[in-house]
């Protein structure tokens, strides 16, 4: 039975008996640096790595603008050539990303196959992937991904398709049948994510319902968002050392000190020049980050440029709508820095460093958690009968009372509610003489 990634994206990396060989490609380009380039190819050699494949050497060329035939130049691609045969390479990859001719066009002058960080991202993607949904959105971003790379053979570029009433005639090449094929799957697909999506936004509306606010995790692949998940809850998630290890969220109940709960979710990781068509596919499941009350982004305090890191989060964030929702951010794996993450957080006001792994600084953590729940929380005055004690067990179990005064006509509450519960409790809220609802926010 056919593997449908392999067969949307092609040539992969994935489901071999063997190590593949790779040479990695990066082109410093005009406004860009040297450390900047040898950065992303270490990255990328951590992607490969993930993927199942070795690093066996890399190149670099400083151009002011890439080559419209190969994206490198003529004398790069000869001296590429000739360390791919030196060191017996399977495949070719670029930091860069590449068109379906710059593609094609190394390909045939290399005589092996070449790929781009989106390829590998992808295909990393495909072997982590695991709910229904999951593996329909990568299937989906692979399949977009090569549709436009769809070429002729050498011999299917010839070939008719015939044989039946309705085929005689002209006919049409085998490119054309596996183009139409691709958007035919990929129409079915997004009908299926739809539908998902519609099933996902049901059981948003039933936590929405809950009253309990929604804290996501978000940050750079491998920062230590499982962990940290993990750490708070016990929810048992997959955290492994590599990029990208879970894409599919996970939601669990966190009680803060305070007593209140919240939910919260984890997310798929991040990162640089993350591929837009993983970011259309995964829109349905990155769109719990833009209906957050609180982000907590996640950071890696040991990476060498952890600004960078935060840049390329904000940057998925505001491309799903998520950049206006509050941000906490949390710089993780602070027992592996010279002086635990301090320098970190005084640069960042308002963050904190952790541990995960080792429950370092989590109770401090949890205290500020809480405090910037309470400072975005909704603070509702209500006037509450005495003789309804069900009512006042309501605002407690749903959310957290600030006072208590005793008035003539009953208890006057002010309590933090979620837009729900006050919806649900309209009847007990005071409102002025102006008949304006005196909820505020703190």
């Amino acid at each position: 039975m056919s593997n449908p990634y392999q067969e949307a994206l092609g040539q992969t990396l994935i489901e071999r008996t063997f190590r593949e060989r790779i040479v990695l490609v990066g082109v410093t380009l005009g406004g860009h640096s040297d450390e900047e380039t040898e950065e992303g190819l270490d990255e990328l050699s951590l992607l490969i790595d993930t993927a199942g494949a070795d690093e066996a050497a890399r190149l670099t060329q400083r151009r002011d603008t890439p080559d419209s035939t190969w994206y490198i130049g003529k004398g790069k691609v000869d001296e590429l050539r000739e360390v791919c045969l030196a060191i017996d390479a399977d495949t070719v990859v670029f930091d860069n990303e590449l068109s379906p001719a710059q593609q094609y066009n190394l390909e045939k002058a290399l005589g092996r196959t070449a790929l781009d960080r989106t390829a590998v991202i992808l295909d990393i993607f495909a072997q982590n992937a695991h709910t229904q949904e999951g593996k329909a959105q990568v299937e989906l971003a692979m399949l977009r991904y090569r549709l436009p790379r769809l070429r002729r053979g050498a011999k299917a570029g010839l070939s008719q398709q015939g044989g039946g009433i309705g085929t005689r005639g002209p006919g049409e090449t085998r490119l054309e049948v596996d183009r139409r094929r691709i958007m035919r799957r990929i129409e079915k697909l997004e009908r299926d994510l739809k539908s998902l999506e519609r099933t996902r936004q049901t059981q948003r509306k039933g936590r929405g319902r809950s009253g309990l606010a929604s804290v996501v995790i978000v940050g750079y692949t491998n920062a230590g968002k499982s962990t940290l998940l993990n750490a708070l809850t016990q929810a048992g998630v997959l955290a492994e050392d590599r990029l990208f290890a879970t894409l599919d969220p996970t939601t669990r109940r966190l009680s803060l000190p305070g007593g209140e709960p919240v939910l919260v979710t984890d997310t798929v990781g991040f990162i640089r020049a993350l591929p837009h068509g993983l970011i259309e596919s995964f829109k349905s499941t990155l769109e719990v980050a833009a209906v957050a009350d609180l982000l907590v982004h996640v950071v890696d305090a040991s990476a060498t440029h952890p600004e960078q890191q935060i840049t390329a989060v904000r940057e998925v964030l505001a491309e799903i709508g998520a950049d206006s929702v509050p941000e906490f951010i949390v710089f993780n794996k602070a027992d592996a820095t010279p002086d635990h993450g301090a320098s970190l957080v005084e640069e960042y006001q308002g963050a904190v460093a952790v541990s995960a792994l080792h429950r370092m600084g989590l109770d401090i953590f949890l205290r500020r958690l809480a405090d910037r729940m309470r400072s975005i929380s909704r603070v509702t005055e209500l006037m509450i009968p005495f003789e309804r004690g069900d009512v006042m067990a309501a605002v407690h179990r749903e959310g957290e009372v600030v006072s208590i005064e005793e008035g003539d006509a009953g208890l006057l509450v002010r309590a933090r509610l979620s837009q729900a519960s006050e919806g649900r409790l309209r009847e007990f809220v005071v409102d002025d003489a102006d008949g304006r609802n005196l909820t505020h926010h703190e």
